[in-house]
């Protein structure tokens, strides 16, 4: 071409396509995105594999691991006291006055006195160990517990014709005397106010 658009020199002017910004700004923010899920993926597998999960049942087992009431068969609530119990004291033995000394003794100690004497036929010279308790079915888990802290080992027997809450101490052959005093106590309160159940190990 001639005249004034001629083109002198040795440089010439390039064509270049237009730059596509929006696209470069999508694809770097998308890159980012997949790169943090990829992140967080890998950390969630790590916790998985070393133990993270663990940390999350333990902190839902101690949610649970506070102590628990829990009332055993025989120590209820609304067990008598020993002046509510009337105990009949029949001697079993050929050990005379051994009735009226025990049936003493427990008064001391706070239970009423009913009928004090010797056994009938059924048990006489036939309790072979320290004692029989025996009263209702209804005094299983109630009068019978109370009077058997002041005589460790005395066997336990329900009647269930019997009527009346009234229960009996048949002393035996074995028999030498009742508990010692703060032992039976100790039993007493112990049956009577149970000790609160303890948290398991660990919590």
């Amino acid at each position: 071409m001639g005249g004034k658009y001629r083109i002198t020199g040795d440089k010439y002017p390039r064509m270049r396509p237009p730059r596509r910004r929006g696209r470069l700004v999508f694809l770097t923010v998308a890159c980012v995105a997949v790169l943090g899920l990829i992140g967080w993926g890998t950390l969630q597998l790590i916790d998985v594999f070393t133990g993270g999960g663990k940390k999350a049942t333990a902190a839902a087992g101690k949610a649970d691991c506070g102590p628990k009431a829990s009332a055993s068969p025989g120590t209820l609530s609304a067990l008598p006291a020993p002046a509510q119990i009337t105990v009949n004291v029949f001697n079993a033995t050929p050990r005379s006055g051994l009735a009226k000394q025990t049936a003493d003794e427990l008064k001391k100690r706070g239970f009423r006195i009913g009928a004090v004497g010797n056994a009938t036929k059924a048990y006489d010279k036939k309790v072979a160990g320290t004692a029989v308790l025996l009263g209702p079915a209804s005094s299983l888990n109630s009068s019978l517990p109370v009077l058997a802290t002041q005589l460790t080992g005395a066997e336990r027997r329900t009647d269930v014709a019997r009527k009346g809450p009234e229960v009996d101490l048949i002393l035996g052959n074995a028999f030498k005397s009742l508990d010692p005093k703060p032992a039976a106590d100790q039993a007493l309160t112990k049956l009577t106010h149970p000790a609160p159940a303890t948290a398991k190990k660990g919590c």
